[in-house]
């Protein structure tokens, strides 16, 4: 009897790029074997008609089915389940600002679902953010980094975060970019009203990605670049995208990935609504009005996050921006795995996780692997 399990399909996406016919051999929970063309014996499962690829990696996530990271434990559960049933192998959670002493409990709750790989990580979007552009975040708890606030947020985690976004114009902000980067953190910048001269000191001390491009920064212009500019020309920078038809229109989604020295990134920005449909949150404590599929912050016109998942950003990429299948799906798999350290997720390799997606010919999600393990038809 055969140990491990082999799934084959028409196309399948490899390090090299797409291609297929190709194959996949799991044992236990990982990957053993990858292969193109037939399988050194005859498949387990034929995906007839899909393409193979990697499981999504989102690197910027605040919630889902109706749960935000922020509520504790078991909410935390509900958010990552909602993602990885859509096809999203890694989660990393997004907390938005908070008190410092909110931030650290947050932190210490999720701890030990980083820990267990349930959560690929944590990011901690704020409370280091510019006031001018600090979108649905709470201003009263905005505050100017130091280096012992950074710490504490830290070791609060024990390990867990792994990506922090700051406005590098703030005071201390390149002080706190240089700590953080030293101690293996990701460093991205955003919600920022920085110059091009302020983002490119900010990439110097160690930023190596941009929070939603475009999204709550200054915007470019032809003789002041800002901070958009300077991430798009940096190589050491990946550039994060919001692909759902609110936060950017389609020709912006398809000139960033082509623009992009460094690469782009789809994440879902995703709050409590992914998966659940219109109704009223909360975010950071803030209520949220879905109306539409578009969550705004009550009474304003104010964008607050996204209800997609991650498979959505894809197909919008594909399918509405005209980006080619091969780059969407790197910028939802390998390069922001590779952006944050993930390397057991977002290739189709021997050793790395068995978390595989089988997409349709309109980019849509057929059947969802999580450790080998089918968890949708």
């Amino acid at each position: 009897m055969a140990t491990t399990v082999i799934h084959a399909a028409d196309r399948i996406l490899l390090p090299t790029g797409l291609t297929g016919p190709g194959w996949v051999e799991i044992g236990r929970d990982c990957i053993t074997a990858v292969g193109v063309g037939a399988p050194p014996r005859p498949a387990d499962l034929h995906h007839a008609g899909g393409l193979l690829c990697p499981g999504f990696v989102d690197i910027h996530c605040h919630g889902g089915g109706g749960a935000t990271f922020a509520d504790g434990l078991e909410a935390a559960k509900v958010a990552r389940h909602t993602h990885r049933s859509a096809g999203t192998a890694a989660t990393v959670a997004s907390l938005v600002t908070a008190s410092l002493g909110e931030l650290e409990r947050q932190c210490a709750d999720l701890a030990p679902l980083v820990a267990a790989g349930d959560l690929a990580g944590i990011h901690l979007e704020g409370p280091w953010l510019s006031p001018k552009r600090r979108g649905v975040h709470d201003p009263v708890s905005l505050r100017n980094p130091t280096v012992a606030d950074a710490r504490a947020l830290v070791a609060a985690g024990g390990g867990a975060v792994r990506m922090v976004t700051m406005a590098p114009e703030v005071p201390g902000a390149l002080e706190v970019i240089s700590y953080l980067a030293s101690e293996g953190i990701v460093v991205a910048i955003g919600h920022s009203d920085a110059d091009e001269a302020t983002a490119a000191r900010a990439i110097e001390a160690g930023a190596t990605v941009a929070t939603h491009l475009f999204n709550a920064m200054r915007p470019i212009s032809h003789r002041d670049p800002g901070i958009v500019g300077a991430c798009l020309d940096a190589g050491d920078v990946a550039v994060e995208l919001i692909a759902d038809g609110v936060h950017l229109a389609a020709s912006m989604v398809g000139l960033a990935v082509r623009a992009s020295r460094g690469g782009a990134l789809l994440v879902t920005d995703a709050i409590a609504a992914a998966g659940q449909g219109d109704g009223d949150y909360t975010l950071g404590g803030l209520p949220i009005e879905v109306r539409n599929g578009v969550a705004r912050l009550a009474g304003t016109d104010t964008v607050a996050g996204s209800t997609i998942v991650l498979a959505d950003a894809v197909r919008y990429a594909v399918r509405v921006a005209g980006v080619p299948l091969e780059e969407a799906l790197w910028a939802a798999t390998a390069r922001p795995a590779r952006a944050l350290g993930l390397f057991r997720y977002g290739l189709l390799v021997a050793g790395t996780r068995a978390d595989l997606v089988v997409l349709d010919d309109d980019v849509r999600v057929r059947s969802v692997l999580h450790l080998g393990a089918a968890t949708l038809p």
